[in-house]
């Protein structure tokens, strides 16, 4: 049995809130880069370059790549042979989540009451926190701060079994067709399916803390996903929603098994700001 000290777990998330709200994931970064050579849209061009220069500007003066440093979204892969000491895991992530966006001088965009009060918490927290249980003895931190521009265009629906992949593919299209410029595109496109109505939203989620380039292991649904990448580019909503072929980076499925009567489809969209940063301890 590995022992790890909360303290630890603070301070890693600490870093990661910071370190991904000031520096592009360097395969986006990547990715930005070459599409300036592909774009169609000379706009579009212009708009990727722009994109290109406020990361690389962002990384230099250790600001944030966007104004709306999110709600704060922790991915942690716990192995079943850790066991933590010195105090509770979830208040030791929150305040971690607290000491990044106070000390790193991020926004703070949580509230508490969503309805009736809306009182800013002033420290971004609570974090938005999901744990898996993995063998082993280590534990791997992903961090995924969340702007609303994106997050608002998300859309979830439960098709049919008969809709099959046609019905996915309309769905997931549409979804990003009716979004528009909002989401900020260049586009992550997240798609959860499976599962139910609350499990296939964290799939979704889930699957826009991948890289940039990484397929579903399964060949099938990697398949999908480039068949929906090729028909989200061909809307021609382009960067910014001005126009061009750039409109998604990637298309990002994750799939879980579900109900004999259902088949739940989520999309969960990243703008261009795509912010994501990990540790393993």
């Amino acid at each position: 049995m590995r022992e790890i000290n909360v303290k630890q777990v603070t301070e890693a998330v600490a870093k990661l809130c910071k370190d991904s709200c000031y520096y592009l994931p360097e395969e986006l970064l990547a990715y930005y880069k070459k599409a300036v050579a592909v774009e169609e849209s000379p706009l579009g061009k212009e708009i990727l370059n722009t994109i290109i220069e406020n990361a690389e500007l962002a990384k230099s003066k250790d600001v944030p790549i966007c104004q709306d440093t999110g709600l704060t979204v922790v991915f942690m892969e716990i192995g079943q042979d850790v066991h933590f000491a010195g105090g509770d895991l979830y208040t030791a992530i929150h305040q971690g989540v607290a000491d990044g966006y106070v000390k790193g001088y991020l926004r703070k965009s949580s509230v508490d009451d969503p309805v009736f009060v809306r009182k800013n918490t002033n420290d971004n927290t609570p974090a938005i926190i999901h744990t898996t249980i993995v063998p082993g003895e280590k534990v791997k931190i992903i961090v995924c701060p969340k702007g609303c521009g994106s997050e608002n265009m998300g859309a979830m629906k439960m098709l049919k079994p008969a809709d099959g992949v046609e019905g996915i593919i309309k769905f997931v299209v549409d979804t990003v067709r009716s979004a528009g410029p909002n989401p900020c595109p260049p586009i992550t496109v997240g798609v959860g399916i499976g599962g139910d109505m609350e499990k296939v939203a964290e799939l979704a989620k889930y699957s826009l803390a991948r890289k940039v380039g990484e397929h579903n292991a399964n060949p099938k649904y990697a398949e999908l996903e480039d068949t929906i990448l090729e028909l989200v580019n061909k809307t021609g909503i382009g960067p910014a929603g001005l126009g061009g072929s750039t409109t998604a980076v990637a298309v990002n499925i994750e799939y879980a098994p579900t109900h004999i009567g259902a088949l739940p489809v989520a999309v969960n969209l990243n703008c261009h700001a795509a912010r994501r940063a990990e540790v393993e301890l």
